[in-house]
């Protein structure tokens, strides 16, 4: 007897279970987005703070101080939180892989630029330049997650892609170290060779994101007909669910007061990030004296320890869809952290790293729960612009916590003093999510994910593929 084929409305073989097209269809999701995504974040991440290990250099070939490294390491989110919006706003109306590819080049470009500095104000410059390329990468990629991952589990894949972070430190940390060894060859300093090895990768990958990036599910040859169908319906029928992320037009997106409120809780959580990536390398400078590929393994461990801690809680907090909660525990850790060393400091310097590797974890571990907050309470072009200036007030952060760091560390001779600050920082930030988040649906979401149920018409998949890669109103 001949074997019977797929069923027309399904493309499934009989026998073949139906339980089963979620979790494949969003493994193959998983193994084509993440790692290209990651990739793409782990340079841009090194980009922006690969400045931390350039420090001592610029003080001792361009003279320059705390105050000054600390202005024009922060200038960069000027640039950033200006730009913020209007980026987000192309790459909705263009999609994800032109836009992200346009971000790619143009802050490769600045990266590589940043090697012919020669004196504080081209610094500040080419640092503000940098923020304005770069601007819209971050929630780009929120909002790409908003059309690929449904809500049940977007913690985890935020996860891994928040994961670059702290791998890009710790990868960098002692690439840069060696990076600086070059010192000399070809009339070069150390730091220029840093800044122009580590930026030509974005410019590379740039070129290349448009083959490597797929803008909807509905466009996703490397999905079956079914998986496509299934995803686009899955993600079309929660952003219409009643209790789910709500649809508007680009400018409610701002006005949307949720788009606000954790848009100040990002301030309070980037300025911990932010303060502490620029200013490790530093602060463990002080701790002994270090050469620079010795330096770089030190400030690697905070980060490498990070990581698999990431990848757990993301994990937990989609398995409990407890998100204001696990944020809220990461922040408050990475606030003790940031306090034990200060008091620590200068009794136990193997005390203080511990401490900081403490810190590390607590801060990298909010990330994730912390933005699946918002990118579940909102969707289509809201979205777009909601995550835009969650992101941009946000980053205000990075630029007061850097500078803030460096005056204090001028006016009092004294870093546990600016540590103190970034935990207090944190610390307020803690309890203002879990008193505000824990409220709110997208606080504690439900673990669970779409059932499959019956197969939509090409028509509903179009229709839903369509209203999620709308021109921006």
């Amino acid at each position: 007897m001949p074997e019977k084929a797929p069923t027309p409305a399904t493309g499934r073989s009989q026998g073949q279970s139906p339980d089963a097209l979620p979790e494949r269809t969003l493994r193959k999701v998983r193994r084509r987005v993440l790692p290209v995504i990651v990739l793409l974040y782990l340079v841009a991440y090194l980009d922006r703070n690969n400045v931390g290990f350039a420090r001592a250099g610029l003080e001792h070939d361009l003279g320059f101080g705390d105050a000054v490294y600390g202005l024009g390491a922060g200038i960069f989110f000027i640039g950033y939180v200006l730009m913020e919006v209007p980026s987000n706003a192309g790459m909705y109306r263009y999609g994800a892989r032109r836009w992200i590819a346009r971000i790619l080049i143009s802050w490769g470009v600045m990266a590589l630029a940043m090697a012919f500095v020669q004196g504080a104000t081209s610094f500040y410059t080419v640092r503000l330049l940098l923020g304005a390329a770069e601007a819209g990468f971050f929630p780009a990629v929120l909002f790409y997650f908003t059309l690929w991952f449904p809500r049940a589990q977007r913690v985890a894949a935020l996860g891994i892609f928040v994961m670059a972070q702290p791998v890009a430190n710790a990868l960098g940390a002692p690439l840069s170290g060696l990076l600086l060894r070059l010192d000399g060859v070809a009339g070069l300093h150390g730091w220029q060779w840093m800044f122009l090895l580590e930026g030509a990768p974005a410019v590379v990958l740039g070129c290349l994101a448009p083959r490597l990036l797929t803008d909807t599910p509905a466009d996703a040859r490397w999905l079956t007909g079914e998986e496509r169908d299934w995803l686009t319906r899955s993600l079309e029928a929660e952003h219409r669910d009643g209790t789910g992320p709500h649809r508007g037009s680009f400018a409610a997106g701002l006005k949307d007061r949720r788009s606000l409120v954790y848009g100040l809780l990002n301030f309070g959580m980037v300025c911990g990030i932010y303060g502490l990536g620029l200013w490790l390398p530093a602060i463990v400078g002080a701790l002994g004296d270090f050469g620079s590929t010795r330096l770089g393994l030190l400030v690697m461990i905070p980060y490498a320890v990070s990581v698999p801690c990431v990848l757990y809680w993301s994990r937990r907090a989609d398995r409990t869809g407890r998100r204001a909660w696990h944020a809220a525990v990461s922040m408050a850790t990475a606030a003790a952290g940031l306090a034990g060393a200060a008091l620590v400091y200068t009794a136990s310097p193997v005390a203080a790293l511990l401490m900081l590797v403490v810190a590390a974890v607590g801060i990298y571990t909010a990330t994730a729960p912390f933005l699946a907050m918002p990118s579940a309470a909102l969707a289509g072009a809201a979205a777009a612009a909601g995550l835009g200036l969650v992101n941009a007030l946000g980053n205000v952060g990075g630029f007061v916590a850097p500078y803030a760091v460096g005056l204090i560390k001028d006016g009092t001779g004294d870093v546990r003093y600016a540590l103190l600050f970034l935990a207090a920082c944190l610390a307020l930030t803690a309890l203002l999510v879990h008193r505000y988040a824990t409220r709110r649906p997208e606080g504690t979401a439900p673990a669970r994910l779409p059932a499959t149920g019956p197969v939509p018409t090409a028509t509903t998949a179009t229709t839903a593929a369509t209203v999620s890669a709308a021109p921006a109103d």
